[in-house]
């Protein structure tokens, strides 16, 4: 972005010079305007050298916009992916909250299992809780792992279509 500022700083420097010389050339003075054909050659080729410098001015303009509204866009898609990241992150970090707290289910109820299993005594509602535990547990472990892989394609998928458009070009 700052060779095309200074591109311009440049053109700009050099399209005054050029109106400058044309405005100076133009003034008659005794000394430094010879008479004859050659000062009007030398205006017409200074107005010709002009037009160019404008057209040329005019095409880096388009060029610069041109690039501004690229970056503009990429800027947007970044955008876009990183909230989608942090959404998948977001979903990822819940399932992984709900998979501790199964665990944490699971164990607890494992040592109220074990601490009857010692007092003999039969608890049904204890191995119950201990399976319902598990199951939860289980089902987290799954949902934790498709947030996973979710978070893994969402991250991915970028990195492939910038590959496939690369390999394109």
């Amino acid at each position: 972005m700052t060779e095309i500022e200074e591109f311009e700083r440049r053109i700009n420097a050099a399209l005054d010079r050029i109106a400058y010389q044309v405005e100076t050339f133009g003034d008659s003075s005794p000394v430094t305007a010879p008479a004859g054909d050659d000062s009007s050659e030398d205006i017409e080729k200074l107005k010709s050298d002009l037009a160019d410098e404008r057209l040329a001015n005019e095409q880096l303009e388009e060029r610069v916009k041109a690039i501004r509204d690229r970056q503009e866009s990429q800027v947007s898609e970044l955008q876009a992916q990183v909230a989608g990241f942090k959404a998948s992150i977001g979903d990822l970090d819940a399932e992984l909250q709900r998979l501790r707290h199964a665990n944490d289910q699971l164990t607890a109820n494992n040592a109220e299992l074990r601490e009857a299993l010692e007092k003999n005594v039969s608890e049904p509602h204890l191995i119950n809780r201990a399976m319902l535990a598990e199951l939860e547990g289980l089902r987290a472990a799954r949902s934790a792992d498709r947030a996973e892989t979710q978070t893994l394609i969402d991250t991915l998928e970028p990195l492939l279509a910038a590959a496939a458009q690369e390999e394109s070009a």
